[in-house]
């Protein structure tokens, strides 16, 4: 009965394990996909709006503990400085992820006067998932992610700002190179390393959430998969008040409430040392690279990943979530 017993534990386990593993091919390779009909704007001005400026529009990608329900916001707005709140307006929002074969139709949402939606996706399988928006108006669409795991998984957390990238972007003319920023030398290659074997990867950046177009973009010119990426959802205003308590938060909610086990966190100013010790990280995992390494107790990074790559990195076990 033991020997049973026994052999039904192993066989089962390895399936337990593998539904942990994030599966980032399905978001990255989805099906076809069909717009919705297009449809007159109800509003002559963003007939106008739409017809003048590029749309410049983002989702806030979420992440959820298995069993809980999903709500992911797309924000709307048009051409890059002055970002024009799309308001009234009809938008459409499909699904597709892990163990599907075909979009799903989520529902239509109207744009609020901050020019955002709310779509509720319900409780989805353990798994990764594209959400896809599509304004009725002009047919303009955006994507974001969703990820629902399972606690425990194990993840790694990167800042961008001088952690990946060589600069560390602080004003909007900065902002407007974003897209054609320099990686740090074996940066992406750390990032890739962890992520092949079995990491949650987590982008945490106090970026206002209207660059994420051309965050996006960096990452896919980095061979880097653009999620989990999580920036301020309130510009660069006073909400949340700073750039630690946006990223405190951010970490705390991970950690207890989704239920991540962070194994590392990368960083680079005093703000990400703070705010990843105080989201409770400890310091022998927090990788600061720049010229805070090493402080407060904290791991050094000093001229590039290349070094730490090779060794670090080379050396970290494939993820016990997915072995």
């Amino acid at each position: 009965m033991r020997k049973l017993a026994f052999a039904f534990l192993m066989f089962s386990l390895p399936a337990l394990v593998v539904a942990q593993c994030p599966d980032t091919s399905s978001p990255a390779n989805p099906p076809a996909f069909s717009n919705p009909a297009k449809k007159s704007f109800r509003s002559f001005g963003n007939t106008l709006l739409a017809g003048i400026y590029k749309p410049w529009h983002m989702v806030h990608d979420e992440i959820v503990k298995s069993g809980s329900a999903a709500t992911i916001t797309g924000k709307f707005d048009y051409d890059a400085v002055l970002h024009k709140d799309l308001e009234g307006e009809y938008v459409h929002v499909y699904i597709f992820g892990t163990g599907m074969n075909a979009w799903q139709y989520v529902g239509r949402y109207t744009t609020d006067s901050d020019g955002k939606i709310n779509a509720a996706l319900g409780v989805r399988p353990v798994g990764e998932y594209q959400v896809r928006m599509v304004v009725e108006g002009d047919l303009s669409t955006v994507s974001g992610y969703l990820s629902v795991v399972e606690p425990g998984r194990q993840a790694v957390l990167f800042d961008i700002d001088g952690t990946l990238t060589i600069n560390d972007f602080e004003a909007y003319a900065d902002y407007a190179g974003v897209k054609t920023a320099q990686a740090y030398a074996y940066a992406p290659q750390t990032v890739n390393a962890y992520k092949a074997k079995g990491y949650q990867i987590i982008y945490l950046t106090a970026r206002p959430y209207w660059v994420a177009k051309d965050a996006r973009e960096w990452f896919g010119k980095q061979g880097l998969s653009p999620w989990h990426y999580r920036s301020n959802p309130y510009g660069d205003g006073p909400i949340p008040p700073d750039t630690q308590a946006h990223k405190t938060n951010y970490v705390k909610y991970l950690r207890n409430t989704v239920g991540l086990n962070i194994i590392r966190a990368y960083g680079n100013a005093t703000t990400d040392i703070a705010a990843y010790a105080d989201g409770g990280i400890p310091k022998a995992d927090t990788w600061i690279i720049g010229s805070h390494a090493g402080e407060q107790g904290t791991q050094a990074l000093y001229n590039d990943y290349t070094y730490h790559y090779s060794t670090v990195v080379a050396a970290t076990p494939q993820s016990a979530s997915c072995p």
